[in-house]
């Protein structure tokens, strides 16, 4: 019966959160809409054979942008399979923000619960689910990325752990795969919680007195990065060819936090600098109450004592990365930099403070463990019941986000370097006659490729309404043709000349050699896994 009630409290708990998104309609926030366009382009990718989706050919008014390539995938990959179910596109972008709640939940509490009681875990899960920021992330800023990925922090670290305990290669390759599922997630969450991953790894290694554990560590690393290659090698390396590093120059100066707003900050629906960057009372109270864990367990010589040092070491680095005071490093490593918000290092401190109120809840007496949970549980959702609903819903047919999107969805970052940030009215044409004489008839159009028939009875220009990108080739009569696409009064868009003749003109989005190599890696990598997964499955059946 006590088995009963506790699975009924996790599923209340885990449902709270999310009830909001059963609401009709897409929750008004920051982002939200946008990633629902985004995800639609994905799918239309996908659904014409596109298995990495890189463009996106209805956005920006319809000249197309290369946001995918940057963009994480895992949710839009998720997303689309949803949609692919059936569902709308907005009602299967709020699946993907309920499951980044609910999944957190319980990864964080199955891996807590490898090396802590059941209540302590529970109560770890809990504020890594409730915290203010968790909230800001779904119900303000409409993050869907850096949502999904705070599930993947814990499922990593749950199989680092049971390979510690365990010593079973299966779970190197789960936690490999686990790994990369974290990264295609969001780009910069990953980016935060990789080091700390591998900290991790030389901790548990250190522990275990065994150089075969942290060289699988590193096998799972490397693995974990060689499957997610295929998007974050390009993501990385073709960024130069996009205005991102001239759109966020400086934009973390005007996104420090005051300190005072770290403790309490009034809930608000507003831009960044206007919404809530508290790190919550409980998640205070543990963080400061946190040394107390540190003497038991140095005292007593337990292992975990390097552990808890550790979260309070990156809580307080979080902490001085969101302060002006950090300003100097800032300015100095540009990797930094390209997190573009300090407070979104609260992602560290959502992390590292619910663990501490795990091992919080741990210290209590037997007899009180289940009062104090309940007593604070009861506290937080009283704190949170402001915070868990959108400011409200937008109702809009599915052809607005399936259909030309007069925006590129971000900030102009992922424009190509060579165009405008964002254009500003729609195409009179797909393929335009600039200066000539020529017919065009438009034969197939993908979002990745063009077919036209062209009849020129005078040397023409033609204007292909597609901004420029590595990748994009044309080709009349099977013929590589020149591309223009510095034109100063057709920024980043692809002109050609063609003489007099009848062609047959192909316009194709292919892989650089670049995201060739990085598909390749990736596919390297699953081949590996799936062969080991193969001979364990052999194995066992003939012995």
């Amino acid at each position: 019966m006590k088995k009963i009630s506790f699975y009924i409290v996790v599923f209340v708990l885990c449902l709270i959160p999310v009830l909001a998104l059963f609401h009709p309609g897409l929750p008004k926030t920051h982002d939200g809409q946008d990633h629902v366009a985004r995800i639609a382009n994905f799918y239309l990718n996908l659904s014409q054979g596109n298995l990495i989706p890189r463009w996106a050919p209805n956005l920006n008014w319809g000249y197309g942008h290369p946001i995918l390539e940057f963009l994480y995938p895992l949710p839009s990959y998720t997303a689309s399979f949803f949609h692919a179910l059936g569902l709308s596109l907005v009602d299967s972008t709020k699946i993907v923000f309920g499951l980044g709640m609910v999944l957190s939940f319980i990864f964080m509490f199955l891996w807590l619960r490898l090396f802590l009681p059941k209540t302590s875990s529970l109560f770890g899960a809990f504020l890594y689910t409730y915290a203010p920021y968790r909230f800001v992330e779904i119900y303000v800023r409409g993050d869907i990325g850096e949502n999904f990925a705070f599930a993947f922090i814990p499922l990593t670290l749950f199989f680092i752990y049971r390979y510690y305990k365990n010593k079973k290669s299966s779970d190197v390759f789960f936690g490999s795969a686990s790994l990369a599922l974290l990264i295609l997630a969001h780009n910069a969450i990953s980016l935060m919680f990789v080091p700390l991953i591998f900290l991790y790894c030389i901790y548990l290694a250190l522990l275990s007195h065994d150089k075969k554990i942290f060289f699988n560590y590193i096998i799972l690393i490397i693995l974990g990065f060689g499957l997610s290659a295929f998007f974050w090698i390009p993501a990385f390396f073709e960024g130069k060819y996009t205005l991102r590093n001239i759109v966020t120059k400086g934009a973390y100066l005007s996104n420090f936090v005051n300190y005072k707003d770290l403790f309490y900050g009034p809930w608000s629906y507003g831009i960044s600098g206007q919404f809530t960057v508290q790190l919550g009372i409980v998640q205070w109270i543990s963080l400061i109450l946190s040394p107390l864990f540190v003497f038991k367990y140095f005292r007593a010589k337990d292992k975990n004592f390097w552990l808890i040092l550790g979260l309070i070491l990156s809580t307080l680095m979080a902490v001085c990365l969101m302060l002006q005071v950090s300003n100097f490093l800032w300015q100095r490593i540009m990797l930094l930099q390209n997190f573009q918000f300090p407070w979104r290092f609260l992602a560290i401190t959502v992390f590292t403070t619910s663990v501490l109120g795990a091992f919080l809840i741990q210290m209590v007496p037997k007899k009180l463990r289940i009062l104090l949970t309940l007593v604070f549980i009861l506290l937080v959702l009283v704190i949170s019941k402001d915070y868990i609903r959108p400011q409200g819903y937008l109702l809009k047919p599915e052809s607005f986000y399936s259909g030309i999107y007069n925006s590129t969805t971000d900030t102009g970052e992922s424009s190509p370097i060579w165009s405008v940030r964002f254009m500003e009215k729609r195409p009179k044409a797909y393929l335009e006659v600039l200066d000539g004489k020529a017919t065009v008839k438009q034969i197939k159009r993908t979002a990745t490729d063009h077919i036209y028939t062209i009849n020129v009875t005078k040397k023409t220009l033609f204007e292909e309404n597609t901004l420029y990108f590595p990748g994009w080739e044309i080709k009349a009569n099977n013929l590589p043709v020149n591309i223009q696409f510095q034109n100063m009064q057709y920024r980043g868009v692809m002109l050609f000349f063609l003489n007099k003749g009848n062609y047959v003109v192909t316009v194709k989005y292919s892989e650089t050699k670049l995201r060739l190599i990085s598909d390749v890696t990736s596919f390297v990598s699953l081949f590996i896994i799936l062969c080991f997964i193969t001979i364990r499955f052999v194995k066992k059946r003939i012995y």
